[in-house]
């Protein structure tokens, strides 16, 4: 059976920042190409295997199906993070202005009363008007539902006695990666996506 190509990797560079997600072929490149190794979590915490040790470890612990590669002698089990061994940069990534990033930022909800959304029932709210000089951009663009919105019309928050949740920003790349993942990704990579403190690799031998 060929290895599931929907199967995504998120890549951690030297210092454990999150700098990329990869498919899985290119994961088993990097991997065996001895560019990176795997980080396995469980519950005793984080350990790194080489790629002859993460066969090994495949091999002692056979995978289910659904978490299988499968070549013609052998049966890995799929990682989920990749720690590359020399790069230690953190990519500049821009994240393109959408309607729907700005809708993963906000986490779909009304920036005014805090209320979850369906997409289908949220717009795009210009904090400082566009007839008064309001810019269309990620500093002056929140989610807002249709009532509050129809409620701030064209006038600043405080003319229309609303208050904004919080500012808006231009989100990081790992912020809106994390609000579009998939429940098993999330679940492996929740802690990755965070800030962690200058100093500390979250890592046991």
């Amino acid at each position: 059976m060929p290895p599931r190509l929907d199967h995504r990797v998120l890549v951690l560079n030297r210092l454990w920042q999150p700098v990329n997600i990869v498919g899985v072929l290119r994961a088993m490149n990097l991997l065996f190409r001895g560019r990176a190794s795997v980080v396995h979590s469980d519950e005793s915490g984080h350990r790194v295997f080489s790629a002859a040790e993460w066969v090994t470890h495949s091999l002692a612990s056979p995978p289910p199906e659904a978490q299988a590669i499968r070549s013609p002698c052998i049966v890995l089990r799929m990682p989920r993070v990749l720690l590359l061994g020399a790069y230690d940069r953190v990519p500049r990534r821009e994240i393109r202005f959408s309607r729907r990033n700005v809708y993963l930022r906000d986490g779909h909800q009304c920036q005014y009363c805090g209320r979850g959304f369906r997409e289908e029932e949220l717009n795009l709210d210009h904090v400082v008007p566009r007839d008064v000089g309001g810019k269309t951009s990620w500093e002056n663009i929140v989610t807002a539902c249709v009532r509050c919105n129809s409620r701030k019309a064209n006038r600043l928050p405080e003319q229309a006695g609303m208050t904004l949740r919080r500012p808006p920003t231009k989100p990081k790349w790992r912020l809106v990666v994390a609000s579009s993942l998939a429940p098993e990704e999330l679940d492996s990579w929740k802690e990755f996506l965070e800030v962690a403190p200058v100093g500390q690799v979250p890592w046991r031998t």
